[in-house]
């Protein structure tokens, strides 16, 4: 897989750079809050059941040059070649994400980026929740970000990434040093796109930062979250109006052709069909 970027000149301009940057820890930061509010968490294509590649010329076209964002996968597979590109000290990590008490595949990808001798994790693909800052490593004090707080706890010869939400701490996923090989990053992608059992297959899920903001789609639920108040949520009425959505407050661009509303009518039908048949046995 190669891992050097054809043309990083429009992907710093998409992160408000008009000149590489320095490899420093400011710089790290600016890149990863940057990040975050500019390419959008989405899985269109995994709802459209349709290949992923992580190939960075598949990535680079998609990202920079057709309106797209994308998963862990791909966001951060594209961030870590920027990263190098600006001479960087980092390598890709894999995680489980905690869900339930059954332990799950390592299918989602971080970073691990050292500066100056101080190991630091930065991710921009972990959709609604993707920390805006990186996060130290040797310390398991809380960390603030311009969005929620984080820590991370040292478990089990690795670490648990925690984060502060509505008051209470809550388990988002857990990760070792082990390094992964361009092929890992491969399998994980394939498994997250092509499994059965995979939460994005045929499933719509989006996220997007601001300032003192989030915003997340899952299938036909649009939520804006504001720090510090209410979130506000709202339950779209059809497809049109999660394209719609998915246009003016993401900003993506869509594929063109039917295939994008036919599978959302069918994913808001199934979700209805599941709503009903719940409050029915209630």
């Amino acid at each position: 897989m190669s891992t050097n970027l054809k043309d990083p000149g429009p992907y710093l301009a998409r992160l408000g750079f008009d000149a590489p940057p320095p490899p420093t820890l400011d710089t790290l930061r600016q890149l990863q809050l940057r990040h975050t509010a500019a390419f959008p968490f989405e899985t269109i294509a995994t709802l459209l059941r349709q290949p992923v590649p992580v190939d960075l010329p598949s990535l680079e076209r998609k990202l920079l040059h057709d309106g797209r964002g994308g998963y862990c996968f791909e966001l951060n597979r594209l961030f870590l070649a920027l990263l190098q590109h600006l001479g960087f000290d980092a390598r890709p990590l894999t995680a489980r994400v905690i869900e339930g008490a059954a332990p799950l595949a390592r299918t989602h990808l971080l970073l691990l980026v050292t500066i100056d001798g101080v190991a630091w994790t930065s991710d921009v693909g972990f959709g609604g929740m993707v920390p805006t800052a990186p996060l130290r490593l040797d310390t398991e004090a809380v960390q603030p970000t311009p969005h929620e707080p984080y820590r991370l706890l040292a478990r089990d010869g690795g670490w648990l990434l925690r984060a502060r939400v509505a008051g209470d701490w809550r388990d988002l996923y857990a990760f070792d040093l082990q390094p992964q090989l361009d092929i890992d990053l491969e399998v994980g992608s394939w498994y997250v796109s092509t499994h059965p059992g995979s939460p994005f297959l045929g499933y719509l899920r989006v996220a997007r930062t601001g300032a003192g903001i989030r915003k997340t789609l899952a299938n036909g639920r649009y939520t804006l979250h504001r720090l510090g108040a209410a979130s506000e949520r709202r339950e779209l009425a059809d497809a049109d109006a999660v394209m719609q959505v998915l246009r003016e407050e993401f900003e993506l661009r869509l594929p063109d052709g039917p295939a994008l509303r036919e599978a959302l009518e069918a994913r808001l039908a199934a979700d209805t069909e599941t709503r009903d048949r719940t409050s029915a046995s209630a």
